[in-house]
């Protein structure tokens, strides 16, 4: 879905998370970052994918990343997810669809039969000057972990 790749650029966002606070790309500069893209919180695989985040929190520290998870939610709904599964990262509440729309997470999806509009499960690995990693386009929700720090 997304045309961004490996040596892009990152798009800059500016978004809040889920209790208010301004979350920016530029927070980040000299951090590896994982910003991962979510459909919908406290969904059966968005929770599997985050709380494996969370259950690996100390590797991804240990290894100087940061993560930030992004969806469409409101921030009452990201701020309960959150709360929660005791998730240690930010939620970012990106109801405008402009962070997920920079990262082009945004498109067509089939769900059981249905064609709808929605967000791609998509990671993106953000190095320390801004660029580009990786990109995860088929991420496994249990074992993301893996995906990332391979």
């Amino acid at each position: 879905m997304t045309t961004l790749k490996e040596g892009d650029k990152a798009p800059d966002f500016k978004a809040e998370d889920q209790d208010g606070n301004i979350v920016q790309l530029s927070d980040f500069k000299g951090k590896k970052l994982v910003l991962f893209f979510y459909p919908k919180a406290s969904t059966p695989g968005c929770t599997a994918e985050a709380c494996n985040l969370r259950d690996n929190w100390e590797q991804f520290q240990e290894k100087g990343y940061a993560v930030v998870g992004v969806s469409a939610d409101s921030k009452k709904r990201q701020s309960n997810f959150k709360n929660k599964y005791e998730f240690p990262f930010p939620l970012l509440a990106d109801e405008d669809k402009e962070v997920i729309n920079a990262y082009g997470v945004w498109g067509p999806k089939k769900f059981m039969g249905k064609e709808y509009d929605g967000i791609h499960r998509t990671t993106f690995i953000i190095n320390e000057e801004g660029k580009i990693e990786d990109v995860i386009k088929k991420v496994k929700t249990k074992e993301h972990t893996a995906q990332i720090l391979e």
